[in-house]
């Protein structure tokens, strides 16, 4: 018999029948990719893929902790035998011991970026290359990837997304019968651990036969075409971005079918497999029109159109069902313009009529629309060294000694300080025979030092500036823009960030609210700013751009982002040229600095001008539509240089 570390049965816990799947199938299948586990604490998340690797005797668990290191996780130079030997040798790392094996990561949405990217190097090409220290080795590093993590803490990157074969939410047991039992067992494992074991046991190497049965029987397992025809057609309906989706379909479909003792995938294999291989790949269609036919499996056509030919065999038969997003694009009703002379960066002739509300004094107040959870709009920022700054938005360096140490470096010329010991000694390790000591344990020569860098998180700066003009109130507007900037409002406040707003309309922009970190302020300002007048676009661009340069000399350390929520109409100027042209001037400016920003386009008319894409293309701006706010699109829209 095995040995069993005492860790809760896999076996024993309650519910989660989702999970445990996926779980499996990857023990069946490392080809699919890994899995991704997305759900409350609390769920049994951890201890499922503890409880897994424990049933299985020929696989070890690999914990990656989140305080790793690039050394601790790629390898490096083996300081003892350059010691003793003075010879440099590798010292494997993380990603050596996890080949094979399952690599785990806890929070793995709490990773840090240049972790993350020696990750996807890793998983995407199975092999680890390491590159330091005068040490050129490389390695296989082909491992089950498991992440677990809680959405509530943020989300995680799209490009280490899309690297999980498999997407698995879990959620809390509401049957009380059930909550019972899950306290009663805990119970009675946390008395006697190795005894509950012991009772579980049998179970235990039940499962491990049947995994160990479908892993020699994958092999046999046939996909035909009809099968692939099937995975890539649902694929498609997803709208999945390039063709991982069908590739792990097929590996999942094809662990579900040996474990199910078949030779022939079927098409609930397929529908199974893709019920977890698609959610964190779909994309939002960004067209009406439906799939071609000939692009669907037959049965499907034959449910569709009875005179469609149906010369497939049977298990050519596709009865995913479908549900096509309402993407039907509403028109706007066109109010007249109050002027004739509208200045917005085209002629007449070929502009729409502006979408003011009569009279250019006439003014509007609109509730707030529906307020929601923002997905990760501002991202991870990185920028340049700072000191000071508190807050939960942006990852940045740091000079000074607080932080998480995460590289080092070799020292600028001037003050060293902050000295990572372990990188000095590793350098110097393999001079040491050559060196004298002076009765010294290690030499250390000035060239050998290595000082840390560490990164903490601070809060941005940020300051909204809103179109408060006629044309926001038309279609009620400005209702779904309030809504969004008190969504994006309420994400500022969880992530510490000061905001601050300005709002043009009529001949000028007005400074609503200062820099503050007080929200609900900015809120109550927002919720009875009334709408009504001309477009100066380019004084709210030029106002907010002051207050940035106002703020940054008080603050070097300030992390400024300018959200711009407009349609991109400019129908007021100094005169002394075309409106447009003028804000273009403005976001140009704004631009030239290096300021970030953000260009929220609210235009909903039936015949679009683009001018907002003109505008944030001036600025260097991130341009999405406001509708995008929810959506999992705006992940990096602020993205600052190191």
């Amino acid at each position: 018999m095995f040995d069993e570390k005492i860790i809760f049965p896999f076996t024993a816990v309650i519910g989660q029948d989702d999970m445990k799947k996926v779980l499996i199938w990857n023990m069946v299948n490392p080809a699919i990719g890994g899995v991704l586990i997305s759900g409350e604490k609390g769920t049994a998340k951890s201890t499922l893929v503890r409880g897994l690797c424990n049933v299985m005797p020929d696989i070890d668990l690999v914990e990656l902790p989140l305080n790793v290191t690039e050394d601790s996780l790629s390898g490096n130079i083996d300081f003892e035998h350059a010691v003793k030997h003075g010879e440099k040798r590798f010292e494997g790392g993380i990603l050596q011991k996890a080949h094979n094996n399952v690599l785990y990561i806890d929070e793995v949405n709490l990773l840090s970026d240049h972790i993350v990217k020696a990750l996807l190097e890793s998983s995407a090409s199975g092999v680890n290359i390491v590159e330091r220290e005068g040490i050129s080795f490389q390695h296989e590093a082909r491992f089950i990837l498991v992440g677990s993590m809680n959405p509530e803490e943020g989300a995680l990157r799209p490009q280490f997304l899309d690297r999980f074969g498999l997407y698995v939410e879990v959620k809390g047991e509401s049957d009380v019968r059930k909550r019972t039992e899950i306290v009663r067992r805990r119970i009675r494992y946390e008395r006697n651990p190795a005894r509950y074991l012991e009772e579980w046991r049998s179970h235990n190497v039940k499962l491990m036969q049947k995994i160990k049965r479908a892993k020699e029987d994958l092999d046999k397992v046939s996909v035909t075409h009809n099968a692939m025809q099937l995975a890539a057609s649902i694929a498609k309906e997803a709208n999945c971005a390039g063709h991982r989706g069908e590739l792990v379909i097929i590996e999942a479909a094809k662990a579900i079918a040996a474990l199910d003792s078949r030779i022939v995938l079927n098409i609930d294999d397929i529908k199974e497999a893709a019920k977890f291989a698609l959610p964190h790949r779909v994309r939002e269609n960004d067209e009406t029109n439906e799939p071609e036919p000939q692009d669907m499996p037959d049965d499907s056509e034959n449910q569709e159109n009875e005179d469609m030919d149906n010369d497939q065999q049977d298990n050519d038969q596709n009865d995913f069902e479908r549900e096509e997003p309402d993407q039907q694009e509403e028109q706007s009703d066109h109010e007249p313009d109050s002027s004739q002379n509208t200045q917005d960066g085209s002629s007449d002739e070929d502009t729409p009529p502006e979408m003011e509300m009569p009279g250019e004094d006439s003014e509007n107040v609109d509730d707030p629309g529906e307020v929601f959870a923002v997905s990760k709009w501002l991202s991870e920022n990185k920028r340049s060294i700072v000191e000071k700054g508190s807050g939960k938005r942006s990852l940045v360096k740091t000079s000074s000694k607080q932080g998480r140490y995460v590289r080092y470096r070799c020292p600028v010329k001037g003050k060293i300080n902050d000295i990572a010991i372990d990188a000095t000694l590793r350098a110097s390790a393999p001079y040491q025979l050559k060196r004298d000591r002076k009765g010294m344990a290690v030499a250390i020569d000035k060239s050998d030092i290595r000082v840390k860098v560490r990164e903490k998180r601070t809060g941005n700066t940020i300051i909204f500036v809103v179109d408060a003009s006629g044309s926001m109130g038309a279609n009620k507007r400005m209702k779904a823009v309030k809504g969004a900037i008190m969504s994006l409002l309420n994400d500022a406040y969880q992530k510490r960030d000061k905001v601050g707003m300005v709002a043009f309309k009529k001949s000028s922009s007005d400074l609503l609210l200062g820099i503050t970190r007080s929200v609900e302020l900015a809120e109550k300002k927002l919720a009875s700013l009334p709408t009504g007048g001309r477009t100066p676009l380019a004084s709210g661009l030029d106002m907010a751009y002051e207050i940035v340069k106002a703020e940054k000399a008080k603050d070097k350390d300030m992390l400024p982002v300018i959200v711009l929520v407009t349609d991109g109409r400019a129908t007021y100027g100094s005169g002394k040229m075309d409106a447009f042209d003028e804000a273009l001037i403005s976001a140009s400016r704004i631009g030239a600095e290096g300021i970030k920003s953000v260009v929220i386009d609210t235009d909903n008319n039936f015949i679009k001008l683009n001018l907002a894409d003109k505008i944030s293309s001036a600025m260097n701006a991130d341009c999405f539509k406001i509708e995008d706010i929810r959506t999992q699109d705006i992940v990096a829209a602020v993205k600052l240089s190191v």
